[in-house]
Order: structure tokens, then C-alpha cells, then sequence
């Protein structure tokens, strides 16, 4: 198994809640987000992007508005709805477990 692939893996496998993570407080467009995300290591493009704001949108997660823009055509801005808050809350639950988990085999091998 190569390295690489490994951690996209990892990546994809939290790429959601840190989509999430990112929206809670502020609603963004993709760029933003995009950069965001970048920012914290996690390389995303559009194509990768996209899908993932659809599927979040599609489970009542996300909303999202319209904005014109000074700087070219409207901008489409996401923000998480109160279930996505609350999902988003879950998901923080869930995290705090599992990186307690693996913090637990780690230490056993130390």
C-alpha cells in the first residue's frame, strides 16, 4: 500500500465534518471554503468539492442563497441549517471518540 493513498483516504474519510466545521459560524461560497480547507492542509479541488456540498444540501444539512457579486456573476453561499448544526454536533462527539481510541492503541504501544 502506498503512503499517499493511505492518507487521501484519512482525508476523504473527515473531509464532511470538516466541510461542516468550516461553514459553522459564517456561511461561505466554494472558494472559500476551498481555501479554508487548503489552509488547514486538506487539498480539495471543485470537482471533489461540489458533490460533497450537494449530498450535504440533499440531506437537509446545508442551504444555500444566492448573493450578487461586485466582481462578477452571484455567488452561491452555503450555510449549515439547524440539523446540520446538530449533525455537526454528533459528529464532534464522534470525532472526541474516536481520537481518544486511537490515542489509547497508540499509548499501549509506546
Amino acid at each position: 500500500m502506498k503512503l499517499e493513498n493511505a492518507k487521501a483516504q484519512m482525508r476523504k474519510g473527515v473531509l464532511e465534518y470538516c466541510i461542516l466545521l468550516v461553514l459553522d459560524g459564517e456561511p461561505l461560497y466554494a472558494s472559500s471554503i476551498i481555501k479554508a480547507l487548503k489552509e488547514a492542509k486538506l487539498i480539495v479541488v471543485e470537482g471533489t468539492l461540489y458533490p460533497l456540498l450537494t449530498r450535504l444540501k440533499n440531506a437537509g444539512l446545508l442551504a444555500y442563497r444566492w448573493e450578487e457579486s461586485k466582481q462578477g456573476p452571484p455567488r452561491k453561499y452555503y450555510e449549515l441549517t439547524d440539523s446540520g448544526r446538530e449533525f455537526l454536533g454528533e459528529l464532534e462527539g464522534s470525532w472526541l471518540e474516536l481520537v481518544d481510541s486511537v490515542g489509547k492503541v497508540k499509548s499501549k504501544k509506546a
